[in-house]
């Protein structure tokens, strides 16, 4: 249902919503997270523009978030790589269907009204705090080695 690009997103964004608030470069994100670097990068420039984190250059550089994981929703993600699309008229552009929109494309805008009110709810910090069969993200982030080298944002 959702594309690569908004998984992608979203993994980041909770990749560094885990993490203790310092630089995150694109490699660890992409380490963590299971993500392929050089698309990664371009998802993260996507997450620069929309103002959900903040991009610096240089040794100590990287991605942080603007916000706090509390303050960030998935649907503030979502609509940053792939806006949600509600249907307002019919996408087939019928006449006969001008007024209202038929019995199959209202149940499709209801699912994505759904989908819209479930990601407007959901704070990273929610997606965080539920228990996890996985390892958790702070775990995958142990992994990191204490001097790793910071200088590929």
């Amino acid at each position: 249902m959702f594309s690569q690009t908004v998984e992608y997103a979203m993994r980041a964004v909770l990749a560094l919503a885990a993490g203790d608030g310092s630089p995150m470069t694109t490699r660890q994100i992409a380490e963590i997270m299971k993500v392929p670097q050089s698309y990664l990068s371009k998802v993260l420039q996507s997450l620069v523009r929309a103002g959900l984190v903040f991009s610096t250059r240089g040794l100590k550089g990287g991605f942080v978030l603007v916000r706090g994981a509390d303050e960030i929703t998935l649907l503030e993600i979502l609509n940053s790589v792939h806006p949600l699309q509600r249907i307002e008229s019919c996408p087939l552009d019928l006449e006969s269907h001008s007024s209202a929109l038929c019995p199959l494309h209202r149940r499709l805008d209801q699912a994505m009204g759904s989908v819209e009110k479930a990601f407007a709810s959901t704070t990273l910090a929610e997606i965080l705090s539920e228990e996890n069969p996985c390892p958790t993200l702070q775990e995958q982030l142990k992994v990191l080695a204490p001097g790793e080298d910071k200088s590929d944002s």
